[in-house]
């Protein structure tokens, strides 16, 4: 629980900045203990922002101006700001919905916070699939360009809220590997959560080839292993790094799909956001064959 703010003489600047530390706080202990404390960490996240503590008109402030400015510094969509805050006012005491512990965030939004203008709706591979690979089309804000822009995605971008709704087809024992570069990766690990699995490391691919970037040249992409159950895993002496040149646009190394394929030797495998057909894959996505 958040801390009460016991003095009421502060500016508006001073209650903004406390606002935004509380908040933060607050994600971070709710998004890696457990499902349900993301939940209540979206519950009290919406109590922080909505609570009357301060000697000033709020409603100046409010409204869709504060969501703005705590989205933007929170580094959360305003939907997802919109979604706590909603929360909140709809269950003021947690202990009262419905269905106890026994859900999830997504199962909440779906049920309880609906909102038909930023619905998400992606028809998924049919079945269920024990290894899952995942290159999601990360919010850049850019069109794709592949001479003079390769960050951007030849997909149309998801924001974050809409990548957290997706449904992952999993078996109860399943690995999943999710692609990213240096902009998201606190984005990725969250992701994991939301999804259902465990992080348990972060493999690099050294693209051997100078890249672009803002503040080092960068050649190097991610990708962060999260497991859920008790996956199947064939241990020899795999490393956490791959060497291979880049090729085409987000085509990724062939050897990490072997490597992957012998470390989870399962029949039912899936390449989401696929850009190409892989022998013994599903893929799944519009530049892949199927």
């Amino acid at each position: 629980m958040t801390k009460e703010i016991m003095v009421y003489d502060i500016t508006e600047e001073e209650w903004y900045k406390q606002l935004i530390e509380e908040c933060e706080a607050i994600i971070i202990e709710g998004f890696f203990t457990s499902r349900w404390s993301v939940i209540q960490c979206y519950h009290n996240l919406g109590v922080r922002i909505r609570a009357e503590n301060h000697n000033f008109e709020r409603r100046k402030i409010y409204g869709e101006e504060i969501v703005a400015r705590v989205s933007q510094s929170l580094r959360k969509s305003k939907h997802t700001i919109w979604r706590a805050i909603r929360f909140a006012k709809k269950f003021p005491d947690l202990a009262k919905l419905p269905e106890g512990k026994d859900t999830t965030w997504h199962k909440i939004c779906r049920k309880y916070l609906p909102d038909s203008k930023n619905k998400v709706d992606i028809p998924l591979p049919e079945g269920k699939y024990g290894l899952i690979v995942i290159d999601p089309p990360w919010p850049y804000g850019t069109e794709y360009d592949a001479e003079t822009r390769r960050v951007a995605s030849p997909y149309e971008e998801l924001t974050i809220t809409e990548l957290e709704e997706l449904q992952i087809p999993a078996v109860e024992d399943a690995v999943l590997w999710c692609w990213t570069t240096h902009k998201f990766i606190s984005e990725a690990k969250n992701l994991l959560r939301f999804w259902g699995f465990e992080y348990k490391l972060c493999l690099v691919w050294d693209k051997e080839k100078l890249g672009m970037g803002s503040w080092l040249r960068c050649q190097a992409e991610f990708c962060l292993l999260g497991i859920k159950g008790h996956p199947q895993w064939v241990m020899t002496n795999e490393r956490d790094i791959i060497r291979e040149p880049r090729q085409e646009h987000s085509r990724k190394p062939d050897t990490f799909y072997k490597m992957v394929e012998k470390l989870t030797p399962v029949k039912n495998k899936l390449d989401m956001f696929g850009r190409r057909k892989i022998d013994g894959w599903r893929s799944w996505g519009n530049e892949s064959e199927g």
